[in-house]
């Protein structure tokens, strides 16, 4: 059975009708969801994951996830956490660890939670811990005094960046945990960017260096 509607599927979203001819049958029949087989599929995912089950959609990007993991520590905006989540999702980062609440608005991440692999930490000392224990780079992004260029910089593969908010960014343990800081090159008048693009951008700077663009949708 399909799971509820998330709020980007009030029939908001473009989608496709009840599956059009003999029902898929086969090794990869299983992958198939009979309701949406049934009623039609206009979730949030993209074309080659029309009709399938959310299991089945999460087993296959966990096969093409990245070495990449994220980090939010002290994001005072919920919004800010969904979008974050959102575009880990597209970009099919490892995991996405959020330090301090268990609870945030979901909606920001448009039911893309659902195919994401999360995980909670009460504190950053828990997280740095975690990173050591997995071999991950801890890279905090941060415009702040002393921070190299993103641009020119050399992202590790194994890593881990760490976000904060756009006004007092990253807490000072995350920094001292930190094997390098880097910094977003900007030109206008703001102090910041807003934290869910800044991710955005750096997610995307480390999927240039180190994925396989041939495997993207």
């Amino acid at each position: 059975m399909s799971e509820p509607l998330g709020p980007t599927e009030w029939g908001q979203t473009p989608g496709v009708g009840p599956w059009p001819g003999p029902l898929p049958s086969g090794d990869d029949a299983a992958h198939y969801d009979p309701e949406l087989l049934r009623e039609g599929d206009t979730r949030n995912v993209v074309d080659a994951y029309r009709y399938w089950t959310r299991e089945a959609i999460v087993a296959d990007i966990d096969r093409r996830r990245h070495a990449l993991h994220i980090a939010i520590e002290n994001f005072g905006n919920d919004a800010n956490i969904g979008a974050v989540v959102r575009t880990a999702n597209a970009f099919a980062v490892h995991t996405v660890h959020i330090v301090g609440r268990r609870r945030w608005n979901r909606r920001g991440a448009m039911v893309t939670d659902r195919y994401q692999r999360l995980r909670h930490h009460d504190t950053t000392a828990e997280l740095l811990a975690y990173a050591a224990e997995a071999g991950l780079t801890v890279v905090a992004v941060d415009n702040v005094p002393g921070a190299t260029r993103l641009e020119q910089t050399e992202l590790p593969r194994d890593c881990l960046m760490v976000f904060g908010q756009e006004g007092p960014g990253i807490t000072p343990e995350a920094q001292a945990g930190a094997a390098l800081t880097v910094s977003i090159a900007q030109f206008g008048s703001t102090r910041s960017i807003n934290a869910g693009v800044a991710a955005g951008i750096a997610m995307h700077a480390w999927i240039t260096r180190h994925a396989d663009i041939s495997a993207a949708w």
